[in-house]
């Protein structure tokens, strides 16, 4: 009810600390305004009390009222209506490059590392509302899960149901994969283009060198962001598929070219990072999240409605109110 409700000048409540010694003085002083009559006795009469001087004190009462309304007023309560309206100046374009190779099933992270990627995916993608992003996936070959665009529905939709499966020809073909993402930026004419390549191996398929694919992105003034995900020396991986078309997981060694994906970060003036678990997968895309932010204005519109004029009203009221009584009423009292 008053979540809305401001005081333009708080600073006249401090007024209220008066009222107390003016009530006090009302009291001190209450007996000695009557008309004091002293006999030897009073058998002789015949005792009635009168309404009137008990009632008396709401002539106090309503001129206490009438300066507690007039403070209240003076200090200036208002209710206050804020709305916003956001503007983008110049958003940022985002293609995800992800490795969905049978190695990205193994399980040194939780679930398996393609899972892990696709939940914390999922969250940087929700936290880049005013940006447009796409979605690449490679293993030996590559091709465009979903152009840029900035409906999220359709991009989280794509994201979780990326999965390991045979329609793409088995490998790593980190060159292809960053050739497809670049293709896809590069007639981008956001303030930002930024590729985020995702991978666990090396390159050992396609046809397309990762040098020059990462030379196609400067060209086009593309930075990339390289992650190495997987943990460092063995990890649980598929090795074989059994006859009912079950993996059957054996210890493997990890090998990532973190020379090939620090240099590709480096001539497209990005930055390569090491995932060896969920936590620091996570730790990943929140610095990169905060590396690359979109230029955003806020304008922030007040419409004010004055509540000062009905106290004062009332105020008026109670005064005129204790001044016709005083007058009328109790007059003989006072």
């Amino acid at each position: 009810m008053f979540e809305n409700f401001t005081f333009e000048n708080p600073q006249f409540f401090w007024l209220f600390l008066l009222l107390p010694g003016v009530i006090a003085w009302y009291f001190w002083k209450r007996n000695k305004q009557q008309a004091v009559l002293k006999i030897s006795s009073v058998k002789g009469f015949k005792a009635e009390t009168s309404v009137l001087a008990k009632i008396k004190p709401v002539l106090f009462l309503l001129r206490i009222l009438s300066l507690a309304l007039l403070i209240i007023a003076l200090a200036r309560p208002r209710t206050v209506d804020v709305s916003s309206r956001t503007k983008t100046t110049k958003g940022i374009d985002i293609v995800m490059a992800i490795d969905v190779s049978g190695s990205m099933l193994a399980k040194d992270l939780r679930p398996n590392r393609l899972e892990a990627l696709k939940k914390v995916a999922a969250d940087f993608i929700k936290g880049r509302p005013s940006d447009r992003i796409g979605l690449v996936v490679y293993a030996g070959e590559s091709y465009t899960k979903t152009p840029i665009t900035s409906d999220k529905t359709i991009v989280l939709g794509a994201l979780k149901d990326i999965r390991y499966n045979n329609v793409l020809e088995n490998g790593t073909a980190i060159g292809m994969g960053l050739a497809t993402a670049v293709n896809r930026l590069k007639d981008s004419k956001a303030k930002s283009k930024v590729v985020i390549l995702l991978t666990d191996g090396s390159n050992n398929s396609g046809f397309i060198d990762p040098k020059i694919a990462s030379e196609l992105a400067v060209e086009y003034g593309i930075k990339t962001y390289t992650i190495g995900i997987g943990t460092n020396g063995m990890a649980l991986a598929p090795v074989a598929i059994r006859p009912n078309g079950s993996f059957q997981y054996g210890n493997v060694q990890v090998e990532i070219d973190e020379k090939l994906l620090k240099e590709i970060a480096k001539v497209t003036k990005g930055k390569y990072f090491r995932a060896t678990n969920n936590s620091k997968l996570k730790e990943i895309y929140q610095e990169i999240d905060k590396l690359e932010k979109t230029d955003i204005e806020e304008f922030k519109f007040y419409n004010y409605e004055e509540k000062f004029r009905m106290l004062v009203l009332l105020a008026g009221l109670f005064l005129l109110l204790e001044i016709l009584l005083r007058y009328t009423v109790f007059r003989s009292f006072v």
